[in-house]
């Protein structure tokens, strides 16, 4: 479902990603570890185009784009590409004007054109999904962390992406309120759906990933099933790392 092959990312002399290759079978969820400032967001970025690559190429199912090359310029394919990923991120980015409902609702009405009917039976149906079918008519405002980064999730769903990339979705939330996001990202998961997801939880990652992958300096240090990346590292870089965080429960 995914391919990376040679990802390489600068923001001016800083090299952020230096040559990332990842494959990702449809269906297994992957969490990307490593410490702040490693690349894991910005890969994250890249796989849908919020950031440009310098060079390397990405695939997502069908599609598939290589940095600089005119295709890359192209807006439909862009556009393609990012119809193949729904994007969680760590702050939810709801329109704090709209209701849970009309949040949802959005994106299936302006860019797939769905009739406003439909498209209000898709959203209820998520809401429904991810528990929140009696807060469709709440703003954001008047909904907890863990309320509104579950309708970000259903907002996400909504364009029915093949893949959901996950940018630290728990990370601003409280012990409880991060237990309501696990429980539906866990069942998307049972349900089969891709998930790249980045996390400095090692419990999360634990809980929810089939694999495991390590950047440091913005490269993949290493990377394999979860059990044996968290429980038996190999590169010293890793093995320290995970000792910084033995204080917490895995």
């Amino acid at each position: 479902m995914i391919e990376i092959v040679g990802l390489r990312k600068r923001f001016g002399p800083v090299t952020v990603l230096d040559g990332i290759d990842h494959q990702q079978a449809a269906g297994e969820v992957v969490a990307l570890i490593g410490p702040s400032g490693c690349g894991k967001s910005t890969l994250l970025r890249c796989l849908n185009w919020l950031e440009t690559p310098d060079a390397g190429s990405l695939r997502l199912g069908d599609v598939r784009i290589e940095a600089g090359t005119p295709e890359a310029a192209d807006r439909r394919l862009r556009q393609q590409l990012r119809r193949r990923t729904g994007m969680i991120f760590q702050q939810f980015h709801l329109f704090p004007h709209r209701t849970a409902l009309e949040n949802v609702m959005e994106a299936p009405i302006h860019v797939d054109r769905l009739p406003r009917s439909e498209a209000h039976a898709l959203a209820m149906g998520l809401l429904s999904k991810v528990g929140l079918a009696d807060r469709a008519h709440h703003l954001p405002a008047q909904l907890s962390g863990g309320q509104q980064q579950r309708v970000a999730i259903a907002r996400a769903l909504a364009m029915k992406p093949q893949v959901l990339l996950c940018d630290e979705p728990t990370s601003a939330l409280d012990p409880e309120l991060r237990g309501e996001v696990l429980t539906v990202l866990q069942t998307l998961a049972a349900e089969g759906m891709t998930l790249l997801l980045v996390t400095h939880e090692l419990a999360f990652a634990r809980d929810i990933a089939h694999r495991v992958v390590f950047l440091e300096g913005g490269r993949v240090v290493e990377s394999g099933p979860t059990r044996a990346v968290l429980d038996q590292p190999q590169h010293p870089r890793l093995q320290e790392f995970l000792g910084k965080h033995r204080a917490r429960p895995l």
